[in-house]
């Protein structure tokens, strides 16, 4: 404990950072968003986001949510990546529903899902009726 109070960890400082950054707002959301421009900008929030999603997937399984089985339909790439991880556009398909689901999402470049796939879903607390990818179930 400093003399002011609780120091923050490394992580909570970058943590701090990176959603000033995601929010445009602050030293750091500024300046990205001035040096960057818009369009890479956005590009910047949509990976912080995906990031972030991955966390609460992680969070969530880790709190023991009830997953839910999908049939990987369709899988494409976006050219994007986080942490060297690409970011993919999936077509699920629900057992015993007729009705398929798009998401868009980071999988892991040594378990990229194939069409035939079955894969993991969580519902997302955020989006009532929206789902989060939750992996293949297969622990690395």
């Amino acid at each position: 404990m400093g003399i002011f109070g609780k120091r923050k960890s490394r992580e909570e400082k970058a943590a701090e950072i990176a959603a000033k950054v995601a929010s445009g707002k602050g030293f750091y959301g500024r300046t990205t968003r001035a040096f960057l421009g818009d369009q890479d900008f956005a590009r910047v929030q949509q990976s912080i986001g995906a990031y972030n999603s991955g966390l609460g997937v992680q969070q969530l399984l880790a709190a023991g949510v009830p997953t839910i089985p999908a049939a990987v339909v369709s899988i494409s790439d976006t050219g994007k990546l986080v942490n060297f991880d690409p970011v993919v556009d999936l077509i699920l398909q629900l057992p015993g529903a007729n009705d398929r689901i798009a998401l868009q999402t980071i999988v892991s470049k040594l378990r990229i899902p194939r069409s035939g796939d079955q894969v993991l879903l969580i519902a997302d607390p955020a989006r009532p009726g929206g789902y989060l990818y939750a992996g293949d179930g297969v622990a690395p």
